[in-house]
């Protein structure tokens, strides 16, 4: 980058503009105070939603200092894309991300898009992308649209109908699988729904019979939710440690069997450590047990990496240039 800002059109007779490293890290401050200004109602809720739930959406707190830290990592192929040629189309962008937003807030749209704020965090996306495309043209949107996405779908929260339909079937799964489990390492138990019962040997001081333990893998507490922060690790690890794009759609779709499983294992950890002391099955240890599990899932998801990485095989660039092997000649 140059020192200096400074504008030039360009052989087509288009305006450019070369900007310093200073000056392009000022813009973007700037552009993101105006947005936080612009946002200030949907920002706050965010953070609201993330202090209330951590176990759930805590992540979202650390969703921008991603972001930032994907765009700096790029800061040499930025570069490198100067001038920019800033796309005025991206004004057209921003007035429509606008609309959007404002017709999904309370009082203003339909009632059936004013509920979702995830429809506002739509038109903060479009807006965003509109902002960046009006400053700094097509050519550098080539890497910064990962980051804009990324901020968008992993920085906000979900509304409960949205993540009911994702989630409804994969607690099922979660709770057979952990009642199969239990069964297999010899706890007698019995499930109904997403509701298991242990039913633990002996007796209590007074001589009568245990009573059943209770583990219910209802939505609130089947550990489904952390799917969305697992996803949000697994499309970041996909995207900086893989190369082709079907590498990373595959690594981020094995995301979600591993969910799965880790889910199933948590709900018989459960399920065993209640036979000790029924009040594992709730409070603040049954979050404490669904953070220990994601220890091994992100190793399995590293392990994942590895091998999906592994089923390309580099050619050197030696290589390349020499092409095949040459052939004896006849003699």
């Amino acid at each position: 980058m140059t020192t200096a800002a400074s504008k030039s059109p360009d052989m087509d007779g288009e305006r450019t503009v070369e900007i310093s490293p200073r000056t392009f890290y000022a813009g973007l401050g700037v552009m993101i105070a105006c947005l936080a200004g612009a946002f200030f109602y949907f920002l706050v809720s965010q953070v609201e939603y993330a202090i209330d739930s951590p176990d759930d959406w805590g992540h979202t707190l650390l969703v921008p200092a991603i972001v930032g830290w994907l765009v700096y990592r790029d800061r040499g192929r930025l570069q490198k894309m100067q001038p920019f040629k800033p796309a005025w189309s991206g004004v057209l962008l921003v007035v429509f991300g606008l609309a959007f937003y404002l017709t999904a807030m309370p009082g203003i749209g339909p009632k059936w898009l004013m509920i979702h704020h995830n429809a506002r965090a739509v038109g903060i996306g479009i807006t965003i992308f509109g902002v960046v495309l009006t400053m700094f043209g097509w050519r550098p949107m080539r890497l910064l649209w990962f980051p804009i996405a990324y901020l968008v779908v992993f920085s906000t929260t979900y509304t409960d109908g949205i993540l009911n339909v994702i989630t409804e079937r994969l607690q099922d799964i979660s709770a057979r699988g952990g009642f199969l489990l239990l069964l297999l390492l010899g706890v007698d138990v019995d499930l109904s729904g997403n509701a298991i019962t242990l039913f633990p040997n002996g007796t209590d001081a007074n001589g009568a019979p245990l009573a059943p333990i209770p583990l219910n893998v209802a939505e609130a507490c089947s550990g489904m939710r952390m799917l969305v922060a697992f996803m949000a690790l697994g499309t970041l690890m996909a995207y900086v440690g893989l190369k082709f794009w079907w590498q990373r759609i595959l690594l981020i779709g094995l995301g979600v069997p591993v969910a799965v499983i880790v889910n199933v294992l948590r709900v018989a950890t459960l399920g065993v450590l209640s036979l000790w002391d029924p009040g594992f099955s709730s409070g603040q240890f049954h979050t404490l047990i669904g953070f220990v599990w994601l220890v091994p899932a992100f190793m399995c998801f590293l392990g994942l990496m590895n091998l999906v990485g592994r089923l390309v095989i580099e050619v050197p660039e030696e290589k390349k240039k020499l092409g095949a092997p040459d052939q004896e000649s006849p003699s």
